[in-house]
């Protein structure tokens, strides 16, 4: 399975630094060219050619930064793609983004803009805990996971390997039982917000850091599993890179954009 990082980041921000400026930008995984995973860097991460080869969103909560997107996308694809886009997740997010979001007021309805068969979106309700079929042959399983909203990480796989995402979260405890019974698991992808300095605000609103990290790692009970962060907020990066630095975990990958993992 290859993935690539389009967005590795909890927002938007032109980084400038003695080497130059970076970019961040919000979270979103192209999964074999065809999968987008989180949608806050999507249209804005790809060339039009690549975006009309994504066929399906796959979207863990309803967070802005999660889903912003999603409508240049279907602007770029109108008229041009012969084939839906599948939105899914558990039925408060497909519901959120009707009634929130493309609900022809802050942009046209595009689940059912010529007529639902024709649309160019079409929608997907995942049940927790329950393994769904999306596209190319990859399978997702989608577990309720602690945040300020309704929110799922993932068990995605395909027939030669299995990772977890873990969507925005805070301490949980379900998907790390998944984790740890998972068959074929080659790596975990879990958020970290803020560093440890400021762990108050963490708490209130549900994220991790570095310290909160470590103690959901170990629940997996697979020491050399490899780790994957993302989300971190543009404005502290840089401490939260050096305090995962300074963890005690020997396989741990701070992801950056454009970067391709194959698991």
């Amino acid at each position: 399975m290859k993935i690539r990082v389009l967005g590795a980041h909890g927002s938007d921000l032109l980084v400038r630094g003695r080497a130059g400026s970076t970019i961040c930008r919000s979270v979103g995984f192209l999964v074999n060219d065809e999968l987008v995973i989180d949608a806050g860097t999507l249209a804005s991460a790809l060339t039009l050619e690549e975006q009309q080869c994504v066929k399906h969103i796959l979207l863990s909560h309803l967070h802005l930064d999660h889903i912003k997107d999603i409508p240049p996308l279907v602007d770029n694809l109108f008229g041009l793609v012969d084939h839906q886009v599948v939105v899914s997740s558990v039925p408060s997010v497909i519901e959120g983004l009707q009634t929130h979001i493309f609900n022809d007021i802050v942009f046209p309805n595009f689940f059912d803009l010529q007529g639902r068969g024709n649309a160019i979106l079409r929608s997907q309700s995942l049940e927790a805990t329950k393994e769904a079929r999306l596209s190319n042959g990859i399978t997702v399983t989608p577990v309720l996971v602690n945040h300020t909203v309704e929110t799922v990480g993932f068990v995605i796989r395909d027939d030669s390997a299995a990772w977890i995402y873990s969507g925005d979260t805070h301490h949980t405890e379900e998907i790390w039982e998944v984790a740890a019974r998972t068959p074929n698991l080659k790596g975990v992808f879990i958020e970290v917000s803020f560093p440890d300095a400021m762990m108050d605000i963490a708490i209130q609103s549900k994220h991790l850091t570095p310290t909160l990290l470590v103690q959901e790692y170990r629940k997996i009970g697979k020491p050399d599993l490899p780790l994957y962060v993302y989300h971190m907020k543009p404005t502290v990066r840089e401490a939260i890179h050096q305090e995962i630095g300074e963890l005690d975990i020997e396989n741990v990958t701070v992801l950056k954009e454009g970067q391709e993992i194959e698991l």
